[in-house]
């Protein structure tokens, strides 16, 4: 089945191909040529690199030299829609086989387009002749509902595809069913190419010790919500789009429908446009909100489990992931949806309230894509945990903040030695948060004229607060959730209690004189 480079040359019809994507589909066409039939490769690219393209070229090259059918399988409806749109670009006719689909006529075609599901009940129901299929063709190959349909091709020859060569199950590694892959165009080198915009990222470090991980390897939607829902993370995340992305097209990734509709409520009643999305949403309601999306300059879009494939709009400005994942495809997908080029679009927005760059790494960092394939094993057991990931932290006041605490020449304090001093000197863990409001105390008092204004200073510390909280949970060992809630509200009632009763004592020590009455 060789396919010499000058018929890649003298094409002239459909879509132009990059250099790099001609190279890509030689090297596929080579292991075509050198395996054997039934030979099962895996072939990697990174979103917005053209993978539809590629296969789209390979299916009219196969057809061309060879007296076979192909199929390709997707397992989204809105991915066989848009696989056969590109196909017809590419001058291969071909069928979308959906369950209303009528096969009487499948013997006028050679190249099919299927949902996994839909596909696999035709064939266990004998409607679909696959006798002559030579070459299968998976989209988002990391996906394991494809392995179902392996049964039914034994002497076909498979080619799987997909940005992240790591199973989204992780009882089943990719390396199971696939027997090599070929690594293609890394980001960095598409993003200096000009193929695609470059992530300028931006990271607000978050408590995520109360999330659970799933059977499946990542966070529950349940322990998600409860931390994405609670007001502090709701200001947290409207405070970052204000101060990164405030009149910029912005979608916002979830892990729950809850979360996605509190952040609606919460950015609709600050005075936004914003639009909620989710798997629930009818046909006619996700076409409406995802015109409105398109043509609307500042427009902000919540979603969930929607628009981590299949979707591609260009003129989005920001991504913020309002959600941690241990899935470093789901990670790359998310972040992907931002990264397609326009003419005056070379760069886009990442705002990460999930500790993900912390974990993953920064979006289109060398990975060894080879190694992670080979041993993904190796590659999962050794992402940090939280509670490592999070004892890295040292909170700092933003700029704004600081400004507000400019008489202060520190503000920041030492839970973790603190604690080590006051058990080494006897005195019990309570002392550590005793102290840590009297600090508090001290800074609010300094940069204020009276005790009403250190009371405004004091509500400004709910980060500074719930770090100290984390940092003091972290050195005594025990982190229930409502045991956390409860120190929280326990330590912003005794700070409210210190100021009250000590604001003047502490304001003439600090200053001199007592403050005016």
């Amino acid at each position: 089945m060789s396919v010499r480079s000058t018929e890649l040359e003298e094409r002239k019809t459909g879509k132009d191909l990059y250099s790099y994507q001609r190279e890509a589909i030689e090297k596929i066409f080579k292991r075509f040529d050198e395996a054997r039939e039934d030979y099962h490769l895996l072939f990697q690219l990174p979103t917005g690199g053209g993978k539809t393209v590629i296969f789209s070229e390979i299916v009219r090259q196969y057809l061309k030299n060879h007296n076979k059918k192909v199929l390709i399988l997707t397992h989204r409806i809105e991915l066989c829609k848009q696989t056969s749109k590109m196909l017809t670009e590419f001058e291969v006719v071909n069928k979308v086989i959906h369950s209303k689909a009528n096969l009487d006529d499948q013997h006028l075609y050679s190249c099919f387009v299927a949902m996994v599901e839909t596909l696999n009940n035709r064939l266990n129901d004998n409607k679909l002749d696959i006798s002559d299929v030579g070459l299968v063709i998976i989209d988002e190959a990391h996906y394991n509902s494809f392995t179902k349909i392996f049964k039914f091709f034994s002497k076909a020859f498979f080619l799987g595809v997909t940005a992240t060569p790591l199973s989204s199950n992780i009882q089943l590694p990719m390396n199971d069913n696939y027997e090599e892959l070929i690594v293609g165009e890394s980001i960095e080198s598409l993003i200096e190419s000009n193929f695609l915009a470059r992530a300028i990222t931006y990271s607000y470090n978050v408590g995520l010790t109360s999330l659970v991980v799933g059977a499946n390897g990542d966070y529950t939607v349940k322990s998600s919500d409860d931390l994405y829902t609670n007001n502090e993370m709701l200001g947290k995340l409207l405070e970052a789009y204000e101060e990164r992305s405030k009149g910029k097209k912005t979608l916002i990734f979830n892990n729950g429908i809850n979360t996605s509709l509190n952040v609606y409520h919460t950015f609709r009643a600050a005075g936004y446009e914003i639009a909620h999305l989710d798997n629930t949403s009818s046909k006619k309601e996700r076409e409406h909100i995802l015109r409105w999306f398109k043509k609307t300059p500042n427009a902000i879009l919540t979603s969930v489990s929607i628009l981590t494939t299949g979707f591609d709009e260009p003129t989005v400005d920001t991504i913020i992931l309002n959600r941690a994942t241990r899935s470093l495809t789901l990670y790359y997908q998310m972040i992907g949806r931002g990264s397609r080029i326009l003419k005056d679009k070379t760069t886009f927005n990442v705002i990460d309230l999930g500790n993900n760059f912390h974990r993953f790494g920064m979006w289109g960092s060398n990975l060894n894509w080879q190694k992670i394939f080979k041993s993904p094993n190796y590659y999962l057991d050794n992402l940090i945990n939280d509670e490592e990931l999070e004892s890295n932290f040292r909170y700092e006041m933003s700029p704004e903040l600081r400004a507000q605490f400019a008489k202060s020449e520190v503000v920041y304090f030492d839970i973790k030695s603190t604690y080590v001093d006051a058990i080494q000197s006897g005195e019990s863990s309570k002392e550590v948060l005793k102290r840590s409001i009297i600090q508090h105390a001290k800074i609010c008092v300094e940069n204020s004229e009276d005790v009403y204004d250190a009371l405004i200073l004091m509500n400004q510390l709910g980060e500074d607060i719930e770090y100290r909280i984390q940092q003091y949970i972290r050195c005594i060992c025990k982190s229930t959730k409502n045991f956390i809630d409860w120190l929280n509200d326990d330590y912003r009632k005794k700070l409210r209690a210190y100021l009250l009763e000590n604001f003047d004592t502490i304001f003439e020590e600090i200053n001199g004189y007592p403050p005016e009455d």
